[in-house]
């Protein structure tokens, strides 16, 4: 009951923290933390980084909704977290989707990338620039 009601206040303050369902997780290991849709903790900001540094919008849109690849919007929508790792680092070659696993930078930061597309498809987090909370 406690969480349930944590979670609608951090919505009512603008804060809007992701955290695996049926579980009781603390505020600390939430899968994201946003406030005003642009600022992000900083494992996600690194999430964010790696996407624009590795070019990832050329196939998949400046806002992840699809161009010549398919919308992570939509697609981590039904994708587990495993299923995305896997799909990064080993690539699905038949469909266009180059491997990554040689990125020291994605495989790095793989489940800060996971962080940033799933809040970006929860919409929590809306596409542009973004910021550090708190900076």
């Amino acid at each position: 009951m406690y969480t349930r009601f944590a979670g609608r206040l951090a919505v009512a303050a603008g804060l809007i923290c992701h955290v695996a369902p049926a579980t009781a997780q603390a505020a600390d290991t939430a899968l994201y933390q946003v406030s005003d849709g642009s600022k992000v903790d900083g494992h996600t900001l690194a999430g964010w980084r790696t996407w624009r540094a590795m070019a990832c919008e050329r196939c998949h849109g400046a806002a992840q909704e699809g161009m010549v690849g398919p919308s992570l919007v939509g697609s981590l929508k039904v994708l587990s977290k495993e299923q995305f790792k896997e799909v990064v680092l080993k690539g699905r070659i038949e469909k266009g989707m180059p491997n990554f696993d040689g990125s020291k930078m994605v495989a790095d930061n793989i489940d800060s990338l996971y962080a940033y597309l799933k809040g970006r498809s929860d919409g929590a987090i809306q596409p542009g620039r973004l910021q550090e909370i708190g900076k």
